[in-house]
C-alpha cells in the first residue's frame, strides 16, 4: 500500500509541481468553495494512479491545486465513503497522498443530521469529538511505520487552537456556531427512530456517514485536524422523513457561512 500511495504522490508531483501545507475535503452541496480558489491545477481523480472514484452525485471527483486568501492549499473536490463499497485504505487514500504532498493541516466538512435538540436545520457544528460505530477503521491490518504509530493515542485530535478561532470569527459576526460530538456510520440508509435516541444517550451530537475514517488516517499520520459539520437535518422529536435533494438544499443554503469560516481558519498559524 505504501508504494502505491508514493506512485500518487509522485504522479502529482509531477502533473501539479506546487508546494502546500493545507488541505480541504470538501462535503456533500459544498464544492462551491472552489470558486474563491485562485487555481493553478485541477486534476481528475480517474487520472491519478490508484486514486477511487466517488459514485455520489453531489461529488465531482477532483483534486485541485491553488491559492485561497494567500495561502496554498490541496482540494479534494468529492470524497470516499465506505457504503460505496471502498474499503478503509481506499477512502483514506487521498489522505495518505497529501500526506506525502506535504500537507501538514486538514480542513474537512460534511453534512450531518442534527442529534441535540438545540440544533436546528442549517445549523454548523465545529466538531470537538467523534464516536466510530463504523465496522473497523482504517489502521487495522499492518501498520505502516513511515505514516504513524501503531497505537495512536486519540485524546487530542481536534485541534483547540483552530476550534477557539472558529468560535471567535462566529461571535464576531453573531452566528450561532454549534459546538460538538459528530458519529461517524456506515450508511448509506439514515437511522431509525430507536437509533437516533441510541446515539443520544451515547453522546452523540451529529450523525453522518463520513468524516471519521479520514481524521483517524490524518491524526495518525500527525496532521492537524479542524472538522465542521452543516446540520441538514434533524434527528429528534417527531422525526420527519428527509430525502437526499432536501439535504444537499440546506448544505447550499449553509455554504457561504462555512466558506466564509474556512477562509478564515486557513490563513492561522498552526
Amino acid at each position: 500500500m505504501l508504494e502505491t500511495i508514493k506512485e500518487a504522490a509522485d504522479y502529482l508531483r509531477r502533473k501539479a509541481p506546487f508546494k502546500a501545507e493545507k488541505g480541504i475535503i470538501l462535503g456533500t452541496g459544498l464544492g462551491a468553495l472552489v470558486d474563491e480558489i485562485a487555481v493553478e491545477y485541477v486534476i481528475p481523480y480517474q487520472e491519478i494512479p490508484h486514486f477511487p472514484l466517488s459514485t455520489v452525485e453531489s461529488h465531482s471527483g477532483k483534486l485541485i491545486f491553488g491559492e485561497l486568501q494567500g495561502t496554498q492549499v490541496v482540494v479534494m473536490q468529492g470524497r470516499f465513503h465506505p457504503y460505496e463499497g471502498y474499503s478503509f485504505d481506499q477512502v483514506v487514500f487521498p489522505v495518505r497522498v497529501m500526506k506525502m504532498l506535504g500537507i501538514k493541516a486538514l480542513f474537512i466538512s460534511n453534512a450531518a443530521g442534527g442529534i441535540n435538540p438545540d440544533f436546528e436545520k442549517g445549523d454548523l457544528m465545529i466538531i470537538e469529538d467523534h464516536i466510530n460505530l463504523f465496522n473497523g477503521n482504517p489502521l487495522i491490518g499492518k501498520n505502516l511505520d513511515e505514516l504513524g504509530p501503531r497505537f495512536p493515542d486519540m485524546s487530542r485530535v481536534y485541534n483547540k487552537k483552530l476550534i477557539e478561532a472558529a468560535k471567535r470569527f462566529g461571535d464576531q459576526h453573531d452566528w450561532s456556531l454549534q459546538k460538538g460530538v459528530y458519529a461517524g456510520l456506515s450508511g448509506p440508509m439514515l437511522e431509525t427512530p430507536a437509533e437516533y435516541r441510541f446515539l443520544r444517550v451515547i453522546g452523540s451530537d451529529a450523525v453522518g456517514m463520513s468524516t471519521v475514517p479520514e481524521v483517524i488516517a490524518a491524526h495518525h499520520m500527525g496532521m492537524t485536524i479542524f472538522a465542521c459539520s452543516i446540520i441538514t437535518d434533524v434527528c429528534y422529536g417527531k422525526i420527519q422523513p428527509v430525502n437526499i435533494a432536501e439535504i444537499i438544499s440546506i448544505a447550499n443554503a449553509a455554504q457561504p457561512k462555512l466558506s466564509q469560516l474556512i477562509q478564515h481558519l486557513i490563513t492561522q498559524e498552526i
